[in-house]
């Protein structure tokens, strides 16, 4: 008998628990920050507090697109669906244009340090990472 060549090994369904569950502690990020709780608000200072109260909705938008969109893409890419591909790739648009904000306009590397940036930077890379590999595995027929 021959192995179906689509049948995703045991490295694809890693990459998406560990996706899913990145994207999960995006979400529990964002929703912190809408709701604003008092142990949220005593993680940061004053001059911390203002960045983040005072971000864009456009920003706050951003934010929620890439973590929403993130999830969804990823939860979509376990079921072995295209349209995870599209889903991480408009979560990805979001990582950008958040980041965008907060390192050029809010100047937030100043206000929190440079080490704040390494976080940003590994969604950023683990993004495109989950865009290019949906891509390929598009392209291999394990998503449909």
């Amino acid at each position: 008998m021959s192995e179906n060549s689509n049948k995703p090994k045991t490295l694809f369904w890693i990459i998406g628990v560990i996706a899913v569950i990145w994207n999960l502690m995006g979400v529990a990020a964002y929703l912190s920050q809408a709701y604003m709780t008092d142990a949220y608000q005593d993680l940061y200072n004053a001059e911390q507090l203002e960045i983040i109260t005072g971000a864009p909705s456009w920003a706050v938008g951003a934010f929620a697109i890439a973590v929403f969109g993130g999830t969804l893409g990823s939860i979509l890419m376990l079921f072995r669906k295209r349209l995870a591909n599209i889903l991480l790739s408009i979560s990805f648009v979001g990582i950008v244009v958040q980041l965008i904000y907060n390192f050029f306009m809010a100047n937030s590397l100043q206000v929190f340090g440079a080490a704040a940036a390494i976080q940003p930077v590994l969604t950023l890379v683990f993004g495109l990472f989950l865009v290019i590999y949906t891509k390929n595995k598009i392209k291999e027929g394990i998503l449909s």
